[in-house]
């Protein structure tokens, strides 16, 4: 049997209606629970701090000649294998990590990926040989890959709703910061004489991962992953204590609650078996893909890659070859990056993330092209005003949007049932495009010459046409609701229709919601409305078929085999 009934408003409709005065006014660092929950969330958002240092770390460390001297300045090749090997390890740990984030929870997950980063800072900072060094690198990537896969997943569901946006938006922009201190400390021990020079600022890429091995047990676990596990008491009471002072009948909690409830159980039964073919089994399933794999190459392949790991290598060929000032320029750099990295985050729920995507591609395009234009002026007259010029094109030459936004847009726009795994795929295309940057960048850049720059110009010229007709506005809305936008209006209105009867939240006088269910014997199609007003906690009746899908026999005992495959009608 089969029901359908046509959405007679729009999805932002619904999300005015009922979402937007359930939040508090009250701001966050008046309220103790949240100021808690946000240490607890900045503790996550120093993963992305190693991930940064390792960049910066490279970048300096091949200004120093006591690095160097220990392995017999590594070039072309050689020097990519150096650099790419930690990237090498991300991907294979990618083979792992989905599993143990989704099997066993977000916390354990960046507890092991924490474990395994300490033991390879260690082995890297006391490298005895090239190999040693290699090895190390290695077992940090692949450490690294299981605290990113669950770390940025964790700060999104652990989020207070208003604060989403901008909190996932500043785990990537937390990548500068450990940019900031890899610059500053191989700057620090530059007039070291002894193999400490880079000794020193290879053993502080495990600080981040000291401290999330020693607390991450006191972080909350993500309500989502109880609930999906059927522990949805604990869930709501995490809720409950961070979003609403332990009230747990709070509207807010109980939106919240029967919101990931609902999404929960329409995504089950939309992807019974769920695998990696479930990526791209569905219409929104290959739209998601299509923008995750492409914002994840945009944002390595665009530039902004030569700079970030072969700064060093640029400067040579504008004639700045003194070592120290190619560590001042990195330093600052860095710093210039991260400010404008967290005001993009900040203003994501202000001015959307779609224009900051467009703005960010756009400026990157025009000021990549002065940097070339500059870069060739040198190379073929000696200018040393077009090499300053180019000095002040790298810092503009910044990624405004895709560094705060790509992975927090990337998960926003995933539904928790692939948010692993849909992860773990924008990771490898990441780690392949970084991979390429590290390991091909500079032979070209040998070969090629300043020419190597116009390949960059044409690609940025896609990359903005790409943004412009696939992005599309998140802004505003809950992360459930933000999932399911891929899929059409008739998704994020079921989703929205399951949690607002179950909470018991006044909904509009008359409310179509549609959806085609089949249960393989036949298929009718019918409509459903749901009719009530009052106070808050209406009294609601909804069909069999909403009592039979939402129940917590449902959600929590039915094999996924036995649940009735729903699918959206676009």
């Amino acid at each position: 049997m089969g029901v359908h009934a046509g959405a007679v408003y729009s999805s932002d409709e619904a999300h005015e209606n009922q979402y937007a005065g359930l939040v508090s006014s009250r701001p966050w660092y008046r309220n103790k629970r949240l100021v808690i929950l946000n240490a607890w969330i900045a503790l996550l958002l120093i993963t992305s701090s190693t991930n940064g240092f390792d960049g910066s770390m490279v970048n300096g460390l091949q200004s120093l000649t006591q690095w160097n001297a220990s392995f017999g300045t590594p070039s072309g090749g050689k020097l990519g294998l150096l650099s790419a090997i930690q990237n090498v390890g991300s991907l294979t740990g990618l083979a792992f990590a989905p599993y143990v984030t989704d099997a066993y929870g977000r916390r354990i997950s960046i507890f092991v990926g924490a474990f395994l980063m300490i033991v390879g800072a260690s082995l890297q900072s006391a490298s005895q040989s090239v190999e040693m060094f290699i090895g190390a690198r290695f077992l940090i990537g692949f450490g690294l890959t299981f605290a990113t896969s669950a770390a940025p997943l964790l700060v999104i569901e652990l989020a207070y709703p208003t604060q989403r946006g901008q909190l996932s938006s500043l785990y990537n922009a937390m990548w500068f910061t450990g940019s900031i201190v890899a610059a500053w400390s191989t700057y620090g021990t530059f007039h070291l004489a002894s193999s400490w020079a880079w000794r020193i600022p290879s053993a502080l890429q495990g600080t981040p991962s000291i401290l999330q091995f020693l607390l991450i047990w006191l972080v909350p676990e993500s309500p989502r992953w109880l609930i999906s596990k059927g522990r949805r008491a604990e869930a709501l009471r995490t809720l409950a204590y961070y979003h609403a002072n332990g009230n747990e009948e709070d509207p807010l909690v109980e939106y919240e609650f029967e919101e990931i409830k609902a999404a929960i159980v329409v995504e089950r039964v939309m992807t019974a078996n769920i695998g990696w073919q479930s990526m791209w089994k569905t219409t929104g399933n290959r739209r998601r893909l299509r923008v995750i794999i492409g914002i994840a190459f945009f944002s390595q392949w665009s530039g902004n890659g030569l700079i970030s790991y072969y700064l060093a290598k640029v400067l040579d060929g504008i004639g700045i070859q003194n070592s120290e000032h190619q560590l001042l320029i990195s330093g600052f750099l860095s710093i210039f990056q991260f400010v404008l990295a967290v005001i993009a985050g900040l203003l994501c729920e202000k001015i959307g993330r779609r224009p900051l995507f467009i703005a960010s591609t756009s400026i990157m395009l025009a000021f990549w092209t002065l940097l070339t234009i500059g870069v060739a002026l040198y190379a073929q007259y000696g200018h040393h005003s077009a090499a300053y010029a180019v000095v002040a094109f790298i810092c503009e030459c910044a990624f405004i949007a895709f560094t705060p936004l790509i992975i927090s847009y990337t998960l926003e726009i995933l539904p928790f049932a692939l948010r692993a795994r849909g992860f773990a795929l924008f990771n490898f295309a990441i780690s392949l495009s970084i991979i390429f940057n590290q390991y091909i960048n500079p032979i070209l850049l040998e070969k090629l010459s300043w020419r190597y720059y116009l390949i960059y110009i044409g690609w940025l010229l896609f990359e903005l046409f790409f943004v412009w007709r696939y992005v599309v506005e998140t802004k505003d809305r809950t992360l459930e609701e933000t999932a399911a936008l891929f899929d059409g209006d008739d998704a994020v209105n079921e989703i929205s229709y399951r949690a607002s009867v179950h909470a018991g939240i006044q909904r509009p006088t008359t409310i179509g919601v549609g959806f085609e269910m089949n249960t393989g014997a036949d298929t009718e199609k019918t409509s459903r409305s749901s009719k009530f007003g009052g106070g808050r906690r209406a009294s609601t009746k909804s069909s069999s078929a909403d009592t039979d899908i939402m129940s917590d026999t449902t959600l929590n005992n039915s094999p996924v085999s036995e649940m009735p495959k729903v699918h959206f009608l676009s």
